[in-house]
C-alpha cells in the first residue's frame, strides 16, 4: 500500500509529465459568435485556472479567468464544467470574455471599446495549474491559445463616407446586394464609433455609423448639425445601389434614442420600416435641434446626483416624465413596428420611465400593436452586443454645446445580469430586424 508521501511524490510526477492540451473552437470568429475551450491530457482532479488576456488598442490589459478541477478524464470543459471562483463562477460559457476587466492597477474609469474594426480583438486564453487568482504575467502556463474575436467578417466591406457634409462609415455585407439598410447612431459621447455597424454588417445589414456630435462640420463651424444631417444620411443610404431604399431602420443608444424618435415621428423624408431604441427616451423639445435638445437636458444640470464614489448619476433630468406635448416626442404618430430595450437599473437615462410612458402614448394612440419592449432587470445603460464586458461606471467626455467636460458616469447594472441581457436583447434585435427589413412585416412577440 502507497504512503501519503508517495503519492504525492506520484502525483507530482504526474504534474511534470503534464502535457496539457489546450483547444479553443472556433479560434477565429465573429465578436457575437460563442467559442468551446477544452483542456485536455491533464491529470484527473488537477485544479486549473483558465485565464483570459485582452491587451486593448490604447495600451491597457484587461484579464479574466476560473477556476477548475479536471474530471476523471483529464478534462475540462469550459462550455459544460463550473468554474468554481475567479472573475465568474458556475458553468460559464463565454465568462472569458464577458467578465475580463482591467488587470490590477490599472487606472480607474476604463472601458473597453474596438475603435479599429479592420483589424480582430486577440485573445490570449491559458491554462495554469492550481487556482490562480493573481500575477497571471509572472506564471508560465501549461498552454496558451490565440483567439480572434471580429467585428467584420471576411467579406464585409468598409466604405468612408464624406458626402453630403457627413462624417460616416458605410459597412457592405459580402456579395452583390441588394441588403437592407441601417442607420446606426451612438450617444453623447460623440465620435465616429463603427464596430456595432461592422457587426450589423456581418449579419446582412448595410449599415452607416454616424457621428452626429463631433463630425467635421461642427469641428469646422463650431455649430451643431441640424435635422437635415440625419436626412441626408438616410439619403446617402437609400440611395447607394446596394441598399433596398425601401427597407431601411434606426437604431439608436442613448441620446441616439431621442435622434431616433424624433426622426420617426417627424420628418418628412426618413421613413422607417423599423426602428430599434436601447437606453433612452423620448423626453425633449420636439421642435428643437441637437444643440437644443441638449441646452434642454443642461438646463436639468441641478438634479444631477452622484454616488458614493463620486460617479456621476444623471438619469432625473428627464424626471419626472414631462405631461407637456411639447417635451417629448409624439410616438402616437409613429408608422413603423418600434423596439425598446431597457436595462432597469440605468442610472444615467430614466429608460424604465420613458418606456412606459412610450407604452401609455401609444396605446391611447392605437399603435400600440407597433411597440415591443424588452426589459431586463439588474442591467444597467449600455446595452451592447454579446460579451462586451460590463462597464458599471467608466470615465465619460461629455459633448455639450461648445464644450467638452471629462467625468465618471454611472451606467448602472449589474454584471452577471447585464451580460445575459447583452446576449439576449442583440439576438432579439436581429430578429426584429430580420422579419421587418427581410421579412414581410412587423414582427411578433412570439418571435421575440
Amino acid at each position: 500500500m502507497k504512503s501519503a508521501a508517495d503519492s504525492f511524490a506520484q502525483l507530482r510526477m504526474d504534474r511534470k509529465q503534464c502535457c496539457a492540451k489546450l483547444s479553443v473552437q472556433p479560434s477565429r470568429g465573429l465578436v457575437d459568435e460563442k467559442f468551446i475551450v477544452l483542456v485536455q491530457k491533464v491529470p484527473p482532479g488537477l485544479q486549473l485556472t483558465v485565464h483570459a488576456l485582452y491587451k486593448c488598442e490604447d495600451g491597457h490589459n484587461w484579464e479574466a479567468f476560473g477556476h477548475y478541477t479536471a474530471n476523471a478524464t483529464g478534462t475540462v470543459n469550459v462550455a459544460e464544467d463550473p468554474s468554481l471562483g475567479g472573475t465568474y463562477s458556475g458553468v460559464e460559457q463565454m465568462g472569458l470574455l464577458w467578465s475580463l476587466r482591467p488587470v490590477p492597477g490599472s487606472k480607474p474609469g476604463l472601458r473597453m471599446r474596438k475603435m479599429n474594426v479592420q483589424t480582430p480583438m486577440e485573445v490570449t486564453i491559458s491554462v495554469y495549474e492550481g487556482h490562480q487568482t493573481e500575477g497571471f504575467m509572472d506564471k508560465v502556463p501549461l498552454a496558451s491559445v490565440l483567439v480572434e474575436r471580429w467585428y467584420m467578417a471576411p467579406g464585409v466591406c468598409r466604405i468612408p463616407i464624406t458626402e453630403g457634409g457627413l462624417t460616416a462609415t458605410l459597412f457592405l455585407p459580402p456579395g452583390p446586394g441588394p441588403f437592407p439598410g441601417v442607420l446606426d447612431l451612438w450617444g453623447g459621447g460623440g465620435k465616429l464609433v463603427e464596430y456595432r455597424a461592422a457587426l450589423l454588417a456581418s449579419h446582412g445589414f448595410a449599415s452607416l455609423a454616424l457621428d452626429y456630435l463631433t463630425s467635421k462640420i461642427t469641428l469646422e463651424t463650431g455649430k451643431m448639425v441640424g435635422n437635415e444631417y440625419f436626412e441626408t444620411a438616410y439619403r446617402v443610404l437609400q440611395q447607394h445601389p446596394q441598399v433596398l431604399g425601401s427597407r431601411i431602420a434606426m437604431l439608436g443608444l442613448s441620446f441616439g434614442t431621442s435622434v431616433t424618435l424624433k426622426m420617426a415621428a417627424y420628418s418628412q423624408v426618413i421613413k422607417l420600416r423599423c426602428a430599434v431604441c436601447i437606453s433612452g427616451s423620448h423626453v425633449q423639445p420636439v421642435d428643437g435641434s441637437v444643440g437644443q435638445v441638449l441646452s434642454f437636458f443642461n438646463e436639468n444640470s441641478d438634479k444631477t446626483r452622484f454616488s458614493e464614489e463620486n460617479e456621476v448619476i444623471w438619469r432625473e433630468l428627464l424626471l419626472p416624465i414631462p405631461t407637456d406635448p411639447t417635451l417629448k416626442v409624439d410616438v402616437g404618430r409613429l408608422q413603423c413596428p418600434l423596439l425598446l430595450v431597457v436595462g432597469e437599473d440605468d442610472q444615467n437615462w430614466p429608460a424604465r420611465e420613458s418606456a412606459m410612458d412610450i407604452k401609455e402614448m401609444m396605446q391611447q394612440a392605437g399603435n400600440s400593436h407597433l411597440l415591443t419592449v424588452l426589459s431586463y432587470p439588474n442591467a444597467g445603460h449600455l446595452i451592447e452586443p454579446p460579451f462586451v464586458p460590463h462597464a458599471r461606471a467608466s470615465k465619460f467626455r461629455t459633448v455639450t454645446t461648445g464644450t467638452s467636460v471629462m467625468v465618471m458616469c454611472l451606467w448602472g447594472g449589474e454584471t452577471v445580469a447585464h451580460s445575459r441581457a447583452q446576449e439576449d436583447a442583440w439576438k432579439k434585435i436581429l430578429v426584429f430586424l430580420r422579419e421587418n427589413l427581410y421579412g414581410g412585416g412587423a414582427a411578433s412577440l412570439s418571435n421575440l
